[in-house]
This record gives structure tokens, C-alpha cells and sequence, in this order.
């Protein structure tokens, strides 16, 4: 939470990198293991393009933006969840009339290091580049998980020099 008790993912943007105690936050993801790189932008398109019918069924209500939540360091292939922050917990696993999982999870309760990258998705790792140096220059160990919270929803309108993208790292 932030000082004023609005969760981290809501609040910012923090233009400096900030270091913050996160609750644990229920989640529904699909959940992607040695998935290329190369195809990231399907896993978001099927796992959101399923969610929010589930969500509906399910009689649970999106609580924050969409996030990727990555269990190792990504190579040219990621072990990853994709997913949205939920007011409770889903009881079990559901598959969309489209085929995809989805199941519950979580961000994770924890120290975390904060920052906001704001601007094109392509300049995302360089900005994990500077932001995990700065998380070490500052005295911390960034640990795994580490997610992108995606506060600016995408879309063919959006301008990328506008997109907000929060980077979070669970602290060692």
C-alpha cells in the first residue's frame, strides 16, 4: 500500500524508483511456461480477450490494470502470467469458450521496488536495464518474480509516447 492506503498498482506515476511494502493481491491469470518471446503479443491478446467473459461469469471485478508477472529471468523464451488484480479469489481453474485457462493467483505480498516507465513498450528493456541498476546502486537485491504492471490500457489510438508501464521487483 501507499501512504494514503491506495495499492501501489493504482497510485504513481513514480518517476523515481520507490521502495514500498505490497500486500498480497488475488489475481486471475493465464499462465504461459517456455512460451517464445517472439509471440508475447498473443498471450496477452488470448489471455484478455478471454478474461474479462470469465470475470463476468464469475461475478468478480477487475480491482487494477493488466499485468505480466515473470517467475525467471525471460531468454528467448518466458515463464510467465498474464493476468489482472481481482476482488477475490477464483475458486478454480476455468476455460474460455475459446480455449484459454485461466486460474487464480497473485502478486505477491512483499518489499518491492517500484519505478514507471512512461513510453513505447520497445523501450521497456532498457528500462528494466536502468531500474534494476538502480535497485542495486541503492543497497537492494532484486529477487523473482519481477511483473510489468501495464497502467495505460494499449490500443491502435494510443500514443506509445504516452504509455505507462509500472516495473515492480520483489526485493531479496
Amino acid at each position: 500500500m501507499t501512504t494514503d492506503d491506495t495499492p501501489y498498482f493504482l497510485a504513481g506515476p513514480y518517476t523515481e524508483i520507490a521502495f514500498l511494502d505490497a500486500p498480497e493481491v488475488p489475481t486471475v491469470v493465464g499462465t504461459f511456461t517456455d512460451y517464445p518471446m517472439a509471440n508475447m503479443a498473443e498471450a496477452f491478446d488470448s489471455t484478455f480477450t478471454a478474461l474479462f467473459p470469465v470475470l463476468g461469469e464469475q461475478g468478480i471485478r477487475p480491482v487494477g490494470p493488466g499485468f505480466s508477472l515473470h517467475t525467471r529471468m525471460p531468454a528467448d523464451t518466458v515463464d510467465m502470467e498474464v493476468g489482472i488484480p481481482v476482488d477475490r479469489v477464483l475458486q478454480d481453474s476455468v476455460t474460455s469458450g475459446s480455449g484459454v485457462t485461466l486460474r487464480p493467483s497473485r502478486l505477491p505480498a512483499g518489499r518491492v521496488a517500484i519505478v514507471s516507465h512512461l513510453g513505447s513498450y520497445d523501450g521497456l528493456g532498457e528500462a528494466w536495464g536502468t531500474f534494476m541498476q538502480g535497485v542495486a546502486d541503492a543497497g537492494h537485491s532484486p529477487a523473482l518474480p519481477f511483473w510489468e504492471i501495464y497502467v495505460t490500457e494499449p490500443s491502435p489510438e494510443a500514443d506509445p509516447a504516452s504509455m505507462r508501464t509500472d516495473l515492480v521487483t520483489l526485493l531479496g
